[in-house]
């Protein structure tokens, strides 16, 4: 006190001690997708050919250019930076390039960035002395997003600096993707995952986090709900263990944004105009998506028993036509009043 008078600062001495005070800082939960995201190739569920494969590669310690495509949530991704890390160890970040589609790709990142990454020379052993590939790994996820003068110039990439790098193309449609560099890749397809497979990386999620699922029937509705995306499922029982506090089947439901059943079934019975109007009127004023609820009657009508062929085909037309409109940014009154219409006149005349 005395020196604070003086000086108007506080001593070292009259600081206070913190030596046996511990920190507390509590650390932020992590996303389960990343947290239980697959460490090695063995890990990866139900692509036991692409495992194979990768496994016999890794063990040659030689990796060709790659092609992965599939439907989204399958381990694409998962299982090339497994590999990655397999084949690198500690230096995977020197030794491998990300981009995906949240990056800029166009042909000036691929001259630059891509190439300028693919033309450095990297030696065959680790800082430790132990033995790597003499060569570096660009990822380039969703390729099908890059134009066609980007992967044009990547093409050109791919082939002269071979000895020094390799390439991994990692997307949903191949047909998107030029053939002179599907050529020059190993392609591997990712089918979509068995529900048991699913069912049972779920129970192992949920286990390790203590979640209490009951007797499994909330799992299968995660199933269905994400369509076997089990990124989605993962993502979507997260989220309704941390706002809801525990994992019910309506609670996936409220959280993934599906449109309940029996709006699904009042929409394809309406009867009249009046009715079509009152229904798209609520259904909008309570947040529900109109394209979602397209998607949902696409399954319904085909397995609807008191529709008739001809009923199935005029709505599923339809159905087509007003799902390609929202995709080009038409309003979603417009379309569902005008499925609406489709529908009345199909229930009208059998």
């Amino acid at each position: 006190m005395q020196a604070f008078l003086k000086t108007g600062k506080i001593s070292s001495t009259d600081k206070p001690s913190t030596s046996g005070v511990k920190s507390t800082k509590k650390k932020a939960p992590a996303p389960w997708v990343e947290k239980y995201r697959p460490k090695t190739i063995d890990d990866i569920v139900d692509q036991g050919e692409v495992v194979q494969v990768l496994r016999e590669c890794l063990a040659g310690g030689d990796l060709p250019h790659l092609l992965f495509y599939g439907p989204p949530g399958t381990g694409k991704t998962s299982a090339i930076l497994a590999a990655a890390r397999q084949l690198f160890g500690d230096i995977t970040r020197e030794r491998v390039l990300e981009l995906n589609a949240s990056d800029e790709r166009g042909i000036q990142v691929i001259r630059d960035k891509v190439k300028t990454f693919a033309q450095l020379t990297v030696s065959n052993t680790r800082p430790d002395g132990r033995p790597c590939p003499p060569y570096k790994l660009v990822i380039l996820d969703e390729a099908d997003s890059m134009t066609t003068a980007a992967q044009a110039a990547l093409r050109r990439t791919m082939e002269r600096e071979t000895r020094t790098t390799r390439f991994c193309l990692i997307c949903n449609y191949v047909s998107r993707i030029i053939p002179p560099i599907t050529s020059r890749c190993s392609k591997f397809r990712f089918k979509p995952l068995a529900r048991e497979n699913v069912i049972k990386r779920l129970q192992e999620v949920c286990k390790s986090e203590a979640v209490d699922v009951g007797d499994g029937e909330v799992l299968h509705q995660a199933v269905d709900t994400c369509g076997g995306d089990l990124r989605r499922a993962l993502t979507a029982l997260q989220c309704c263990q941390r706002l809801l506090g525990k994992i019910t089947a309506d609670g996936l439901i409220e959280v993934t944004g599906l449109v309940p059943e029996n709006l699904v079934d009042e929409f394809l019975n309406v009867k009249n105009y009046n009715e079509l109007e009152r229904f798209v009127e609520n259904f909008l004023m309570d947040a529900y998506s109109a394209s979602q609820l397209l998607e949902q009657l696409s399954e319904r009508v085909v397995n609807a028993g008191h529709l008739t062929n001809k009923q199935k085909c005029v709505i599923s037309e339809k159905l087509a036509v007003c799902s390609h409109r929202l995709l080009e940014g038409g309003a979603e009154v417009m379309q569902l009043t005008d499925l609406g219409c489709t529908v009345i006149m199909a229930n009208n005349n059998p």
